[in-house]
């Protein structure tokens, strides 16, 4: 949970109990899950306004596509996996650029 493990989270809750003490500590959690699910609905409710508005084409919209670092990521990608798809096609042997003023070949059997 945002990169907090059980050593700082243990440090942490010492540090609570140290500076609001065991009788002020329950209150202050319940304050802050109440916080919190308060901050949760408010995104839910976003979200789904958002999604209300741009219609049913963007139903599937979550708020993490927006970001652009998820955008960026997700383009780059794509342009990574055409490139190994271009790489991976068979390439045409015999073919090469005209060089200037050079005649293409012609083939009377086929026109």
């Amino acid at each position: 949970m945002f990169g907090v493990g059980l050593p700082e989270f243990a440090v942490i809750a010492f540090v609570a109990v140290l500076v609001f003490g065991p009788d002020k500590l329950p209150e202050l959690a319940k304050q802050a899950g109440q916080f919190l699910r308060k901050a949760k609905q408010l995104a839910n409710s976003a979200r789904d306004e958002l999604r209300n508005e741009l219609g049913p084409e963007y139903a599937d919209l979550e708020l993490r596509d927006l970001d652009p670092r998820v955008i960026v990521r997700k383009h780059v990608m794509e342009a990574m996996s055409d490139a190994e798809e271009e790489a991976a096609r068979p390439k045409r042997r015999g073919l090469r650029p005209l060089a200037d003023g050079e005649v293409p070949p012609y083939d009377v059997d086929a026109t």
